[in-house]
């Protein structure tokens, strides 16, 4: 067990051990730990360097690492205040392109607040429909649009969406060309049916009258008989 020592050590350090280095820093310093294999040496420093943030605290100020990938300095575990070389910074995040509708401050590496599009109100929302088809289906799609009034230095691609697209459900309700082409084919059937029955109905008609003949035929007058 390493022993204890209050005299003897580093600059700035109050407490020290010959195993762990500096156990309790100055007051106004930053006691940072820093593993060496299996042992954790404490440095007393005025600030945390990079990729850590000082902590005060009454009993002993403390740098703490930062948690935030690719974050080179932060003001608390889970906020950054400047990133990697090459990263853009947003919301204390880091990014390789700033997220949609923001963009670079004055050539800085951190994302603005949104780019100042003007935009029209939405208009109203379009009609339910489904692969370009307004009826035949359940559910479909329904989207309304905006238009960009005014870009920032003219690029219209800092602005936000000018569509919009929600589901939608409707009635469901047969299409006007299925009814008529419905309608189409039983008119079809229909005069086929009728030519069927009128050809029946003739051929009925011709085989009474040539009946009608044949009995005229056979009713012939007898011959009388001539007196003996």
């Amino acid at each position: 067990v390493s022993t204890e020592l209050s005299q003897g050590c580093a600059r700035g350090c109050d407490l020290c051990s010959e195993f762990n280095g500096c156990l309790r820093c100055s007051p106004k310093l930053f006691i940072l730990l820093e593993r060496n294999d299996i042992r954790q040496i404490g440095i007393c420093l005025p600030s945390c360097p990079l990729g850590y943030f000082g902590l005060r605290n009454t009993d002993m100020n403390k740098c703490i690492k930062c948690k935030i990938e690719n974050c080179e300095s932060c003001f608390s575990r889970n906020f950054c205040t400047k990133c990697k070389e090459g990263l853009y910074l947003h919301k204390g995040r880091c990014y390789v392109t700033c997220p949609e509708g923001y963009s670079a401050a004055n050539g800085t590496m951190e994302c603005s607040s949104p780019a100042q599009c003007e935009m029209s109100e939405w208009g109203p929302w379009g009609p339910c429909s489904k692969k370009r088809k307004l009826c035949g289906f359940k559910k479909g799609n329904e989207d309304r649009t905006r238009r960009i009034l005014q870009a920032p230095s003219g690029d219209v691609s800092l602005c936000p969406a000018t569509t919009e697209v929600r589901r939608c459900t409707v009635q469901k309700s047969q299409c006007p060309e299925g009814k008529r082409k419905k309608k189409e084919e039983q008119g079809k059937q229909d005069n086929a049916n009728g030519n069927r029955n009128r050809k029946d109905t003739k051929d009925t008609k011709s085989g009474t009258k040539k009946r009608k003949s044949k009995q005229r035929g056979a009713a012939a007058p007898a011959a009388s008989a001539s007196p003996a």
